[in-house]
């Protein structure tokens, strides 16, 4: 039978539901009796003027139209389940959720960081700054632009979090992010104990003191971290879905600092850090160069010719003098339906040119092949917007007018652009119908950080 000490493993810093835990019922009932799991309701009721009003106590949802009522077997009356985190296990009013309240996990304090890399002065000033933020518990935003190497600008106060046997929660949006950013920490910290954790990650070390995460495994957690560190805090769904923002805060321990990292925090975000954090500001990329900014062309009617079969002229040029100098590129689409039409098209001209969007399961070896020279570019959605190198990348957007690409999107596109030595620029053009008042403010939010200031 399951001992407590393999149960605390297991579910410290968690909040799990009851009948999904893996271990004999006498062994969860024991620790029960000794006080150290406590039992949550799933859903709490409450009833108001307007009926009932149900709060799921694992995602912290609230929003009714997500709750379903059903007459339930288990309990024998009428009965909700919360369907926002549905895919998690279903919660509901009848089932329990459980937190560990026992002796905590007590993790090393030692480790290495293997990390033999230089930081700019710039970068060393900014990661200085999160180190003493981190130190004093306090919300830091670490404003960096693409490129400037801001995950080696959290090695020091993760390694400073570590050696004072603190766990860590590394989280990001996006599951791209989170496979990424994995192998770069695991040699960083080659003694420490790392999981990455994402919709059907193979979990081997539940009891990990550093780990990664996307935001949405966060609900899983309940004051579990010394401190998070939210990468790319801009990105979708994080800013669109408060319950994302809840469950970062509650996987945190009172009193613990939650840090966030991205080149384009939005109004809210810089709002509230200059209320309540700290900020730095990295204007300038590790090789010191500046960003590329973007140029406008406009490519009327592209929709219209594409769908006739023909790449509209300017677009068509612009392929043939990437593929003439054998430049790699990306092409971004905002609809995929538009990019799976033009895929063909662009075959005509090198049959190796293919197209990435969320659902191929084959997106990550497509990417590689590119960044291995084996094919010479992708057409792609804004899923490669961020969290992807390619030395010497060109990027063309078409559509740039439309309402998907917002100021930090393109920025966050135009970022792929220059970001490896020696190729530190390259060409960042925005195909559009009528230049948009988002293309104005990318245009002019680059320009102004290519004139910040930087310590030398």
């Amino acid at each position: 039978m399951a001992d407590n000490e393999e149960i605390r493993q297991f579910l410290a810093g968690r909040i799990w539901l009851h009948q999904l835990l893996p271990f004999p019922q006498e062994a969860i009932d024991e620790a029960i009796e000794q006080g150290s799991i406590q039992l949550i309701t799933g859903v709490t009721t409450k009833t108001t003027w307007h009926g009932k009003h149900y709060t799921c106590n694992r995602c912290h949802n609230e929003n009714q139209a997500k709750f379903t009522v059903f007459q339930c077997a288990q309990c024998g009356a009428a009965c909700a389940y919360c369907r926002h985190c549905l895919n998690m296990g279903r919660v509901s009013c009848c089932s329990e959720l459980v937190i560990w309240t026992g002796e905590e996990q007590v993790f090393p304090r030692e480790h290495r960081m293997n990390w033999q890399g230089n930081l700019t002065p710039a970068q060393q000033k900014a990661t200085d700054e999160l180190l003493e933020s981190t130190k004093q518990g306090v919300s830091h935003l670490l404003y960096a632009v693409c490129g400037s190497g801001k995950t080696e600008m959290l090695f020091q106060p993760i390694h400073y979090l570590l050696k004072e046997g603190k766990r860590v929660c590394l989280a990001a949006p996006r599951v791209d992010v989170i496979l990424e950013l994995l192998p770069r920490l695991q040699v960083a910290f080659p003694d420490t104990v790392t999981e990455a954790l994402y919709g059907g990650a193979e979990v081997e070390r539940f009891d990990a003191q550093l780990i990664l995460a996307t935001t949405h495994q966060l609900y899983r957690f309940h004051e579990a971290f010394d401190a998070v560190f939210v990468d790319e805090a801009d990105a979708f769904p994080f800013t669109a879905e408060a319950t994302l923002q809840q469950a970062v805060k509650k996987a945190v321990k009172p009193g613990a600092p939650i840090h966030f990292v991205t080149a384009t925090p939005s109004a809210q975000l810089l709002a509230a850090n200059k209320k309540l954090g700290n900020i730095s500001l990295l204007a300038r990329r590790y090789h010191g160069q500046p960003l590329p900014e973007p140029r406008n062309e406009a490519l009327w009617n592209y929709e219209k010719q594409l769908k006739k079969k023909r790449i509209p002229k300017k677009l068509l040029d612009w392929t043939k003098a990437c593929l003439d100098k054998q430049q790699p590129f990306l092409i971004f689409f905002h609809q995929i339906e538009l990019m799976e039409l033009a895929e063909p098209l662009f075959q005509q001209l090198d049959e190796r040119i293919c197209a990435v969007h969320a659902e191929h399961d084959d997106r990550k070896e497509r990417v590689q092949l590119l960044r291995k020279k084996e094919i010479p570019g992708l057409l792609t959605t804004t899923i490669l917007e961020r969290g992807i190198t390619i030395p010497n990348v060109q990027v063309a957007v078409v559509g740039a007018e439309q309402t998907i690409y917002n100021k930090g999107a393109l920025i966050q596109i135009g970022g792929r652009v220059g970001r490896s030595v020696p190729h530190t620029s390259g060409d960042f053009v925005l195909f559009h119908q009528g230049i948009t008042s988002a293309m104005d403010e990318a245009k002019r939010e680059i320009r102004k950080l290519n004139h910040t200031k930087v310590p030398l």
